[in-house]
């Protein structure tokens, strides 16, 4: 049993720190909504007055944050006050430069770090089956791995610091970019005549087979459980897509890369969420370009 300190407890730190806390960890956690803090408590989760509060006594850290500048805020906050050897985890999906910063500030203060982002959304976090993207010398990984297996359906170690968060916005790129072609060849396919169930059933056995189609699919029917069954309701979030995309923008201009798809779909899922679709799943993005066809 570890004593963990769970800061960020939204849509994903919830569940997740839930999942701890049936692993048999004492968990400890903040955040600032008041209404998310009595989630957790049902979910035997012990509230703190603050992220200090939270972090207090704890052999791990984890935040789950919106953005760099918070998780540096928290990690300048309270690294000065854990004692020597914590480990901190970042879940969070943020830039690589962040993440690597957020590394430098725990290794100054004589803590373990690892960045952490997941994949699988909020029903991955409930279930426990996300997949973590880790960056972080091995001996930080060795220590974190046994405390994300209870929230993992995979563990993944993908180097050393900042590792992970490139993991997740490389990944993320790839499907931001599958889904808008996914959705083009359904509003083409309704154009010329072909049902949905025709061109899923070609498409995911042949050549066009990817993720977005046969698990996501962005239509209703041929996959029962996708959220264009249920309204387009998240899921994930086109605003959290369009976050993910502009983060791999950033990268690509600061390390010298070329990427004009993934530029397409950044500017693509910027006009989405701009006419007010942010909250949306982002595969109604097939919906956007349905009603841009002519």
């Amino acid at each position: 049993m570890t004593k963990i300190a769970f800061i960020g407890l939204g849509n994903m730190g919830n569940p997740m720190a839930a999942n701890l806390v049936k692993a048999g960890h004492t968990v400890r956690g903040f955040d600032l909504m008041p209404e998310t803090l009595s989630i957790a408590r049902d979910h035997g989760v012990e509230p703190a007055a603050d992220a200090a509060s939270a972090a207090e006594g704890a052999e791990a850290v984890i935040t789950m944050l919106p953005a760099g500048r918070h998780v540096l805020d928290v990690y300048r906050e309270i690294a000065p006050l854990a004692a020597a050897g914590t480990l901190f985890i970042d879940c969070s999906t943020i830039d690589v430069e962040s993440a690597r910063r957020a590394h430098a500030i725990a290794a100054d203060n004589g803590l373990l770090s690892v960045d952490a982002p997941v994949s699988g959304g909020t029903a991955g976090a409930a279930a426990g089956t996300l997949t973590f993207m880790a960056g972080g010398s091995p001996d930080a990984f060795a220590l974190a791995e046994p405390l994300l297996r209870p929230m993992a359906g995979k563990v993944v170690h993908c180097g050393d610091a900042g590792a992970g968060q490139a993991a997740k916005i490389c990944n993320n790129m790839i499907l931001g970019v599958s889904m808008i072609a996914v959705g083009e060849a359904f509003v083409l396919a309704e154009k010329l005549g072909l049902s949905h169930q025709a061109l899923f059933d070609v498409a995911s056995i042949s050549s066009g087979q990817c993720w977005s189609l046969t698990s996501y699919c962005p239509v209703p029917g041929p996959v029962p459980t996708s959220p264009a069954n249920n309204d387009y309701r998240p899921g994930f979030a086109a605003a959290l897509m369009l976050k993910d995309l502009m983060l791999a923008r950033e990268a690509t201009a600061t390390s010298g890369g070329f990427a004009p798809l993934g530029s397409a779909a950044a500017d693509l899922y910027e006009r989405f969420n701009d006419a007010g679709h942010g909250a949306e799943d982002f595969s109604a993005i097939v919906r956007y370009l349905r009603d841009h066809a002519t």
